[in-house]
C-alpha cells in the first residue's frame, strides 16, 4: 500500500560508499523518494580504494555516467587485471586477468585441454599466452575495440582516485534531488520497544528523521554497530593482516593497465597507477612485523619520488554478522573489510546496494527480507575470504616466519575441498554467491603453483592434433588481439582531449 511505503532515507557517511549509494538509490527509486546523506567535513575518509573490477561499470552504466567523463574526473586509467610478483615464490610472477582465458571445447573447460596439451609438450607453460587481457596488459595496450579480424573484445575495470569519484557521483546524486546534510552525529533516537531508528541527531539539536537507514560510517559501524550491536565475525586466522601503509607517489614512467601486487616479508604492496600520481600501500600484520618496518620497507620500494608522508590504516579482517539489521543496512567498510588484495572493496558497496534493492522493504520491515539480505552477504563475503585465503595458502615460500605460517595453516573446509577437487582433476566450480568465476579460480590456482593430477577425462574425446591445432589457433587471436589496440597512454590521451560531455540519464 502507498501509506506504508518507505518515503524517507538517511544515508550516514559520504566517501565512496555513501555517495555511491546516493546515486544508485536515487536512480532506482526516483523523486518519490526523499534521500538525505549526512556527512562531516571534519571526519575523514579511509580513500585507499583505488582500484576497481569490472562489475563498476555496470553500476556506472546504471546510474548515467558517461566512461570517458568518469576517467576524466577520477583521474582514472584501466585495470585489465592484476600482477602478482613474489607469491609463489621470490621471482616469480603471473596475473589474474579479467576476461576469458582461450574458450571451452563442448562443455569442456579451455584449461583442462591446456593441461593435456602441456603434458604431450605441444602447449606453451605460459597459460596467459591465451588470454587477450594478459597480452595487451603486458604489452601495456588498450582499446575499447581491437581492429584485427576475429579479435576479441577486452574485459576491463579502472584505477582512479576514490575521493575525486566520491565527489563526482556527490554531483550527479544532488543533481536527481539528495539532499547534502553537513554535521556531525551525536546520537541516535530509538524507538524504545522496537528498537528500530527514528532519526539521528546531529550537534546544534538538529534531527534528520527517516524510514530507512543505510550506515557508511565506515569502520566504526556509528548506526549498525555503535546503536544496534550487530557484532563483528573476526577472520584474522586466515587473513591476518591488520595494517597498511599508504603513500602516494610520482610515477616516473607512464600509466600501464594492470594493478601490482608485490608479496613482502610479512604482508605485501600494492601499486595502482593514475593519470596524476601512483597509488602505494603496503598492507601487513602487526603479528609478524612493526609498524616502522613495514613503513620502511613501502618507502625503500616506491617507483617513484614520494608525493606525502606515509598514512596508517589498521582493520580487522571479518564482516558484520548482520548487514541489516532493523531498519538500518551496513555498506562498505560499516559492513565488514575484505582486505583490498583483490580490489573487492567498493564492489561490496556495489553488490550490496543491488541486493538492497532486490529486497527492499515497505515500513513493515518483513524480517524474512533482512534474513534473506544477510544469507546471501555472508555468503559472498565467505566465498571472498576463501579467494583471498588461496593467494596466502597456496605458496612454496617458507622463506620468512610469515610465509611458513600461511603456507601451514588450516583453512576454511570450503576452501580446503575446492583446492582438493582442483588438484585431483582440475575441476572447478563456481557457487551461488561467488564473486570470482571459474576463470579466476583457474588463474589463481595455476598462478599459486597447484597443478592438477590429472585434465578431464573428456580431452581424450578430441583427437590430439585437432587440439593442437584449435590451441594455435586461439593463441594466435589473443595475440592479434593485444597486436592491434593502442597504447594505454594514447588511449588516454585521448581520453583527456575529448570535450567533457553531459550527465546521462
Amino acid at each position: 500500500m502507498a501509506e506504508n511505503r518507505i518515503g524517507r532515507i538517511v544515508i550516514v557517511g559520504g566517501g565512496t560508499a555513501g555517495w555511491m549509494s546516493a546515486a544508485m538509490l536515487s536512480r532506482a527509486l526516483g523523486p518519490t523518494v526523499a534521500i538525505s546523506l549526512v556527512e562531516s567535513e571534519a571526519i575523514g575518509t579511509v580513500g585507499v580504494g583505488e582500484a576497481s573490477i569490472p562489475q563498476l561499470r555496470n553500476f556506472n552504466a546504471f546510474i548515467g555516467l558517461d566512461e570517458d567523463a568518469f576517467l576524466r574526473a577520477t583521474e582514472g586509467t584501466i585495470k585489465l587485471g592484476i600482477e602478482f610478483v613474489d607469491w609463489l615464490a621470490p621471482g616469480h610472477r603471473y596475473m589474474h586477468a579479467f576476461g576469458p582465458v582461450g574458450r571451452p571445447l563442448g562443455v569442456t573447460p579451455f584449461h583442462h585441454y591446456w593441461l593435456d596439451a602441456r603434458r604431450r609438450g605441444t602447449a606453451s607453460d605460459d597459460f596467459w599466452a591465451w588470454s587477450a587481457n594478459a597480452l595487451a596488459a603486458r604489452a601495456e595496450r588498450f582499446g575499447r575495440a581491437a581492429s584485427a579480424a576475429g579479435a576479441e573484445p577486452l574485459t576491463w575495470a579502472f584505477h582512479f582516485d576514490a575521493a575525486l569519484y566520491a565527489r563526482h557521483l556527490r554531483a550527479h546524486a544532488e543533481a536527481r534531488g539528495v539532499r547534502r546534510v553537513e554535521g556531525r552525529i551525536v546520537g541516535v533516537d530509538q524507538d524504545g520497544e522496537t528498537g528500530f531508528l527514528r532519526a539521528v541527531t546531529l550537534e546544534g539539536e538538529r534531527r534528520v528523521e527517516g524510514e530507512l537507514f543505510i550506515d557508511c560510517s565506515g569502520f566504526r559501524g556509528l548506526l549498525i554497530e555503535e546503536a544496534l550491536k550487530s557484532g563483528y565475525e573476526d577472520w584474522r586466522k586466515w587473513l591476518p593482516m591488520d595494517s597498511a601503509w599508504a603513500v602516494p607517489s610520482r610515477d616516473p614512467a607512464p600509466p600501464v593497465p594492470y594493478t601490482r601486487a608485490c608479496a613482502r616479508d610479512a604482508g605485501w604492496q600494492w601499486r595502482i597507477p593514475l593519470q596524476h600520481r601512483t597509488g602505494n600501500g603496503h598492507v601487513f600484520s602487526s603479528a609478524w612485523t612493526d609498524k616502522d618496518a613495514a613503513a620502511r620497507t613501502l618507502m625503500d620500494n616506491l617507483e617513484g619520488e614520494a608525493l606525502a608522508e606515509p598514512r596508517l590504516l589498521t582493520f580487522v579482517t571479518g564482516r558484520r554478522k548482520k548487514s541489516w539489521n532493523r531498519n538500518v543496512v551496513a555498506l562498505g567498510l560499516a559492513s565488514g573489510f575484505m582486505e583490498p588484495l583483490e580490489s573487492t572493496s567498493i564492489h561490496l558497496v556495489q553488490s550490496g546496494l543491488a541486493r538492497l534493492l532486490a529486497l527492499f522493504p515497505d515500513q513493515g520491515f518483513d524480517p524474512l527480507l533482512a534474513a534473506e539480505f544477510n544469507r546471501q552477504t555472508e555468503q559472498e563475503y565467505a566465498c571472498i575470504r576463501d579467494f583471498l585465503v588461496l593467494h596466502y595458502k597456496a605458496t612454496q615460500r617458507e622463506d620468512t616466519p610469515f610465509w611458513a605460517s600461511r603456507k601451514a595453516m588450516e583453512v576454511p573446509e570450503s576452501l580446503a575441498e575446492r583446492m582438493a577437487l582442483f588438484a585431483s582433476s582440475g575441476r572447478v566450480f563456481s557457487r551461488d554467491e561467488d564473486l570470482f568465476k571459474e576463470s579466476s579460480w583457474v588463474q589463481v590456482l595455476l598462478g599459486q603453483g597447484l597443478s592438477p593430477a590429472a585434465p578431464h577425462p573428456m580431452t581424450a574425446v578430441v583427437a590430439d592434433a585437432q587440439v593442437d591445432g584449435w590451441l594455435d589457433d586461439l593463441a594466435r587471436i589473443a595475440e592479434r588481439t593485444a597486436a592491434s589496440l593502442p597504447g594505454h597512454a594514447a588511449f588516454l590521451a585521448g581520453v583527456k582531449a575529448e570535450p567533457e560531455p553531459r550527465l546521462a540519464g
